[in-house]
């Protein structure tokens, strides 16, 4: 695999409107969670998303596309991308505040780098792992609510064991990115990219909301606040944040871009204390410290 070219002002844009994104997906997902159960809010999500790629990409649908040769390829990237990571995501923001899930997902490093030594034969650099460290401490502060001796009592509650699920599946996905299997048709446009994605991810997520609504006491109370967001998050984080992520991972590499992930908390909490009033602590601060830390140690190249 080759080098990723150094990080460019456009480049660093990218990886940085990306988690912007995501953290008002976050909070958002917060929100509504009470209005719609959240395998179903991810569906629904990216059923939106479809309405609004088809016009841009229609054409990968038809035969002959090349869609149907990497059916396999599309299949495993909308299940990692689109079916489980924001369906856990959803699920864990039923049990944890917006800021503590993103900051458990800032262990993303710590998967790249391992996903990379481990199947893509990327070792990881000794800039790498001490941006690594840093990123893990600064979930270790948050984790422990900035009291050392918790880290012994520490439990782990269900929303923060589905968040760490859903890192590995994204994890897994950005590394899938940069192999660049697909036809290059399909490869050279982005909506269309992206659309074989959401078809699949659609399949899988569909069979996920089913057995939800079959298997648990679900309901969904309609009003204009809830279709604001949900049209928010199929555009926002969904579309525009898949784009801006793919063209990071490209330009930048996977694990480079796994730490600008990490700035996913710190908007997350700056969005949390305004729409939410769950002001940020201390131990927050310090937390984002070290994980900006770590994505400069990380992405500064000697």
């Amino acid at each position: 695999m080759s080098t990723p070219a150094p990080i460019t002002v456009q480049t660093a844009f990218w990886l940085t409107l990306a988690p912007l994104l995501w953290a008002g997906n976050a909070v958002l997902g917060r929100v509504v969670a009470p209005w719609m159960p959240p395998i179903t809010l991810n569906f629904v999500r990216w059923l939106l998303a479809l309405v609004f790629l088809l016009p841009l990409a229609g054409w990968v649908l038809r035969p002959g596309s090349g869609l149907a040769q990497a059916w396999r390829r599309f299949a495993v990237l909308g299940l990692l991308g689109v079916g489980l990571y924001n369906a856990l995501q959803y699920l864990a923001l039923h049990t944890s505040t917006p800021l503590n899930v993103t900051l458990v997902g800032s262990s993303m490093p710590l998967w790249m780098l391992a996903l990379g030594s481990l199947f893509f034969q990327v070792p990881a650099t000794r800039r790498q792992l001490v941006g690594a460290v840093l990123s893990i401490a600064g979930v270790g502060v948050v984790l422990a609510r900035g009291d050392l001796d918790q880290l012994a009592q520490f439990r782990l509650v269900p929303g923060d064991l589905y968040m760490l699920l859903a890192t590995l599946s994204w994890a897994w996905y950005s590394w899938l990115l940069v192999r660049r299997d697909e036809p290059p048709a399909i490869r050279a446009d982005w909506a269309a990219f992206l659309l074989a994605q959401v078809v699949f991810g659609l399949g899988w997520s569909g069979v996920m909301t089913g057995a939800e609504w079959a298997l648990t006491d679900t309901h969904i109370e309609w009003s204009w606040a809830l279709l604001a967001a949900l049209l928010f998050i199929a555009i926002g984080p969904a579309v525009i944040a898949y784009r801006c992520w793919g063209l990071g991972v490209q330009q930048a590499g996977p694990t480079v871009a796994g730490f600008f992930g990490n700035l996913t908390p710190l908007f997350a909490a700056v969005l949390s204390a305004l729409f939410l009033g769950e002001a940020p602590h201390l131990y927050h601060g310090v937390a984002f410290v070290l994980i900006v830390a770590g994505i400069w140690v990380s992405s500064v190249r000697s």
